[in-house]
């Protein structure tokens, strides 16, 4: 399957096709996988996610699933790379990881069937969707600072085209360990699904990107921990955990919490049940 990644190449944007441990550029410049400096493999308009997709994280917060699929916005400002810092900014603790498939759109794409919408998907990296939920009680359910603060939604390490979503694997890793562990045939609701619902009323372009949901173990990482996607196919995205330099300014707008909202999104929704008490990260 054909994989295509955006890195900086003697300091220009260039789109590349990796051929094993390389990446080629069009005019034949050559560099290693590993020494290259990484861009998001896409640059989109929008970025859409799913609230709930997996049957094991529906499990995990011991809820049910609606009807049908409700989302959430990510802004274009909180795009990151692979091997890019992740900022856990100071005064908060709650900085949850959220590995992911991302459905890149290939064309423009209006009021289409489930059946017609992989005609429109160019093809799918790995996201990873990290929230900040010290903020989980403001925005009125928006998740605006939540999932869309700075840093927050890494993408990578390429585009992979041809890729069948059907029984791939999906994985994460803290500091090595295997903290996620699920499978796309666990989705309540495919990649085509989705794309088809939400392009009912908005209209896809090029490069946006759809977020397909999260298996259960969704938990805190704190500064110096390196988290890791893995999918099946698609390969593995990196990134690490720092802390953001400046203060989350105290004298406008809601603070950070550590209400029991913010303590059982962050802990998977039965930490209280477990007896867990919520670490100082």
């Amino acid at each position: 399957m054909p994989e295509y990644r955006r890195i900086l190449l003697d300091g220009a944007v260039t789109q590349v096709r990796r051929e094993g441990d390389e990446l080629v550029s069009a005019d034949g410049r050559v560099v290693g996988v590993e020494d290259a400096v990484y861009l998001p493999p896409c640059e989109p308009t929008k970025i859409i996610a799913v609230h709930l997709n997996h049957r094991s994280r529906v499990t995990e917060f011991m809820t049910t699933l609606p009807p049908a699929p409700t989302y959430f916005h990510k802004p274009t400002s909180a795009l990151n790379a692979h091997k890019g810092a992740v900022v856990r900014p100071e005064r908060c603790e709650y900085l949850n990881y959220e590995g992911e498939i991302a459905i890149v759109i290939g064309r423009t794409t209006r009021n289409v069937s489930p059946a017609e919408a992989g005609d429109h998907i160019a093809g799918y990296t790995i996201g990873n969707d990290y929230g900040l939920h010290d903020f989980r009680d403001t925005d009125a359910g928006s998740m605006l600072r939540v999932k869309g603060s700075d840093t927050l939604c890494p993408l990578g390490p390429g585009l992979v085209t041809g890729w069948d979503f059907r029984g791939k694997a999906l994985r994460t890793y803290v500091n090595g360990h295997v903290v996620q562990e699920g499978s796309t045939d666990e989705m309540e609701w495919d990649m085509h699904y989705l794309v088809a619902d939400i392009a009912r009323t908005i209209t896809l372009y090029p490069g946006d990107v759809l977020l397909s949901g999260t298996p259960a173990g969704s938990r805190p990482v704190k500064p110096g921990d390196v988290v890791e996607v893995e999918a099946e196919g698609l390969g593995k995205l990196s990134n690490h955990i720092v802390t953001g330099p400046v203060p989350i300014r105290d004298d406008c707008g809601a603070q950070p919490t550590t209400s029991e909202e913010v303590l059982s999104t962050a802990f998977g929704g039965d930490w209280e049940f477990r007896g867990i008490r919520a670490p100082r990260r």
